[in-house]
């Protein structure tokens, strides 16, 4: 299948909280296989259910060409001292604050047979883990930040030619 159109901020799905996957069927199965296909274009490190228009707890991931998914996704461990790294989001297009994130990060959760699944790294996986599990509790990494930068991050949000 072809990637899904990705929503932009501004989409209510992405202030949504995602529900959790109950019975895997042929549509999360088809959702997997988009959600893989999206992630696969350069410049993706991930890609939650939401944006693209699904509200079911689920992302993929492109993390130096390792490529996966992740069903029902619970952070189960965040550690080291917060810093702040830069971060884009394709539901914000062209922006990059400096967002407070954990060096570390690991998630569980399932894969398509229902076998658990962990996924656990440092860098740029655990920026990409705890951006996409944000998605799926409704959060955009612009939710994250301060005050100020928040307001210089919607300012450009508004002259942006796709808002």
């Amino acid at each position: 299948m072809p990637e899904r159109q990705i929503r932009l901020l501004g989409d209510p799905v992405l202030k949504t909280r995602s529900e959790p996957i109950g019975t895997i069927d042929a549509r999360v199965r088809s959702l997997v296989e988009d959600l893989v296909d999206s992630v696969k274009l350069p410049g993706r490190a991930g890609v939650a259910a939401s944006q693209i228009g699904v509200n079911l707890r689920a992302f993929s991931y492109n993390i130096d060409g390792d490529i996966g998914y992740i069903l029902n996704p619970v952070i189960v461990e965040l550690s080291g001292e917060p810093e702040l790294v830069d971060e884009g989001c394709l539901s914000v297009p062209g922006l990059w604050y400096p967002t407070r994130r954990f060096p570390f990060a690991r998630v569980t959760g399932i894969d398509l047979d229902g076998n658990a699944v962990e996924l656990a790294g440092e860098g740029l996986l655990a920026q990409a883990l705890q951006h996409e599990t944000d998605h799926l509790d409704g959060l955009l990494y612009l939710d994250r930040l301060d005050k100020e930068s928040r307001r210089a991050a919607m300012k450009e949000v508004r002259e942006s030619d796709w808002f």
